[in-house]
């Protein structure tokens, strides 16, 4: 009953905005009617400097803004990016159509279909880049498994550089590992494309290692990935289980939200597309420096899961009276 109230709630909230778009577009038409038969060829008009120098100052701010957002990953940098392609785009406009009786009509011409056309269509075709971009991609492979996700002593370093860049001396101490083997996992970690140099010390790469389907598995490699596997199953299961049953030890870092919904193959795609780039965007933002430093600045590693499969596959339960299974959610959304 909450979510039906809710989905009510925001169904009220969203047509009002819907009937308003819809009423706006309507209105426009004999607007515009109106003003091609009114409106004379030529007027002369004041504050025209005024106008033009407000309008760049607008394109100035709002390019600024877009950038210090895009710096530090916020998505306000999406909308400030697709209303300063907007205005470019007036400004082309506004200017081959006010010069093209004037001896700068090509230069206007030439600025709007060189410059400002060009700059509109990438900053809006873009805009998600430039809080997404940046996480490399690659598949995982055998060497992944043997010579790093399979090192206790890389996993350590990874662990450790996951929050700050450090020296070798420095995570020989932290890790408890000699600086001969600390240099050496260093190496066959940046090799792999999981740590890079920073100055004097070393710092993680973000990195997404997609899973390979199964029927791309050499016969030869099929064990160990198997092996592998069946190993980080176990490890999930034993995760998942410290803190379903002890959530009081996380307090406010432990989050979570399960959902049933109606989706597509496209769509749950789409949805996992959008997962991966939320994702990408958060493990830059301290990679780059544009952490936000909200709260106290407390930085930890979190542990974050993300599962998708048919309902109607995995049951939890029997209803007794019927004998037919029960989905294991109803719909909508349940946030613990």
């Amino acid at each position: 009953m909450v979510h039906t109230l809710e989905a009510y709630r925001c169904g009220v909230r969203r047509r009002p905005l819907l009937l308003f778009l819809v009423v706006a577009t309507v209105a426009l038409v004999p607007w515009i009617g109106f003003l091609l038969v009114t409106l004379p060829d030529q007027y002369q008009t004041r504050h025209w400097r005024l106008a033009w120098v407000g309008f760049d100052l607008a394109l100035v701010v709002l390019l600024g803004l877009a950038a210090w957002f895009g710096w530090r990953r916020r998505r306000a940098a999406v909308p400030l990016l697709v209303a300063t392609a907007a205005l470019l785009c007036c400004d082309a406009w506004f200017d081959v159509v006010l010069d093209w009786n004037s001896p700068d009509r090509w230069l206007s011409l030439a600025t709007a279909v060189l410059v400002e056309v060009p700059i509109a269509v990438l900053l809006a075709v873009r805009a998600r880049t430039i809080v997404t971009a940046g996480v490399a991609s690659r598949e995982l492979t055998v060497h992944d498994i043997e010579l790093v996700l399979g090192n206790p002593s890389a996993q350590r370093l990874l662990t450790l550089l996951g929050t700050r860049v450090m020296t070798t001396d420095e995570l020989a101490a932290a890790a408890s590992l000699s600086r001969e083997e600390v240099r050496a996992t260093l190496r066959e970690l940046s090799r792999a494309g999981y740590v890079e140099a920073a100055g004097q010390g070393w710092r993680d790469v973000p990195l997404n290692l997609r899973a390979p389907r199964p029927e791309d598995f050499a016969e030869a490699d099929r064990p160990r990935f198997e092996a592998f596997w069946d190993a980080r199953l176990a490890h999930e299961l034993k995760l998942f289980r410290r803190a379903f049953r002890h959530p009081e030890r996380f307090g406010p870092w432990a989050q979570g939200s399960r959902a049933r919904l109606l989706l597509s193959q496209g769509e749950l795609r789409r949805f996992a597309d959008e997962y991966l780039e939320l994702l990408d965007r958060y493990q830059l933002l301290h990679a780059d420096g544009g952490g936000d430093g909200d709260g106290d600045g407390e930085v930890r590693a979190v542990a974050l899961r993300f599962y998708a499969f048919p309902d109607d596959l995995l049951t939890a339960d029997t209803d007794s009276a019927s004998g037919r299974a029960v989905p294991v959610d109803g719909p909508g959304r349940d946030t613990p």
